[in-house]
């Protein structure tokens, strides 16, 4: 397969790929690179996907899966590493604590967050937090993704469940909750990714409130701040790179904003609606360069992006930097 980047078109029909729209405070562009991931990773297919995508320092991606599998990773060539962890893992970051990597991980199936390290092994568990008041009869705690504070508070967001993102201290014991379900400024229409935002004066929180359709900061004490960006294509999830940050949008684009929350770039833009957040959408169907369902995005150190979908039948996609 050809691992050779092919320059994004400018069509918006093009049967190839879609241009990046460039703007803001940076020129970020971008061409895609086909068949840079290996199509059957350890011999086997990728499978249904409904995660993330995150990169360690070594460079490595890690993509979650529904499979048994739990997160594939790859070698940052491409090529296939290992297999690790769980399955079911929605949404996932790497946190690096005094030297040691780790995985902070969400699971709504599950109805749990999970910190692990990096071959998979399990640190810790948490639960339904019952002393929340939120889950009176212990369900519908369905957490979406999972941010770390500088201070090692843990914040939950309960996009499929209650709506609320959840406090609680480095030792897990709950603080508060805040947000929960609406569509003004401060309320969650599933809050469906978070991150830490260090690129501010002080560290915010990053909420992907997805169907409300904006990305937005929450200072740490769980007060609304502001909204950064509307009129997205349902965010996903929120990964920060350096100056920027990457929004998988479920139907079919991944955005970079700039740390003054202006568009960096935007790149795979489908211009056919009903291929977006299209869960059992054929391969047949793919084309080089547009996305279906981003759910998962990440940068590397060398500014390529690498976008994982919703897709029945795994999809990934890199997106090299051009000079």
């Amino acid at each position: 397969m050809n691992r050779f980047p092919i320059a994004l078109s400018v069509s918006l029909f093009s049967a190839v790929a879609l241009a990046p729209i460039v703007a803001g405070t940076a020129e970020l562009k971008y061409a895609i690179t086909p068949g840079f991931f290996e199509e059957k990773p350890g011999g086997l297919d990728l499978g249904p996907c409904h995660g993330g995508a995150v990169i360690d320092k070594a460079g490595n991606f890690y993509i979650t899966s529904d499979t048994p599998r739990g997160i594939i990773v790859y070698k940052p060539d491409g090529k296939f590493l290992r297999a690790i962890g769980p399955t079911r893992i929605h949404a996932l970051e790497i946190r690096e604590e005094n030297g040691t990597e780790f995985i902070y991980a969400a699971r709504p199936s599950d109805h749990q967050v999970v910190k692990l390290s990096l071959d998979g092994n399990n640190v810790w568990t948490l639960g339904v937090p019952a002393e929340s008041g939120l889950y009176p009869e212990g369900k519908g705690f369905n957490p979406c993704a999972v941010t770390v504070g500088p201070d090692g508070a843990v914040f939950v967001a309960d996009g499929y469940g209650s709506n609320f993102v959840l406090k609680f201290d480095k030792n897990l014991k709950f603080l508060k909750a805040f947000g929960g379900p609406g569509e003004a400024e401060g309320k969650f229409k599933t809050c469906h990714g978070i991150g830490l935002d260090q690129r501010q004066e002080k560290p915010l929180l990053l909420v992907c409130n997805r169907n409300n359709n904006r990305v937005e900061h929450w200072d740490l004490d769980g007060n609304f701040v502001r909204v950064i960006q509307k009129d997205l294509r349902m965010p996903a999830a929120v990964y920060f790179r350096g100056e920027y940050a990457i929004f998988p949008e479920l139907q079919g684009r991944v955005t970079v904003l700039a740390k003054d929350g202006s568009i960096a770039a935007q790149v795979g833009d489908n211009p056919e609606e009903k291929q977006r957040a299209n869960y059992g959408l054929a391969p047949e169907h793919w084309r080089p360069g547009i996305c279906n369902s981003p759910h998962g995005a990440a940068m590397d150190k060398d500014g390529n992006l690498v976008v994982s979908e919703w897709s029945q039948f795994g999809h990934l996609h890199r997106f090299a930097k051009q000079p």
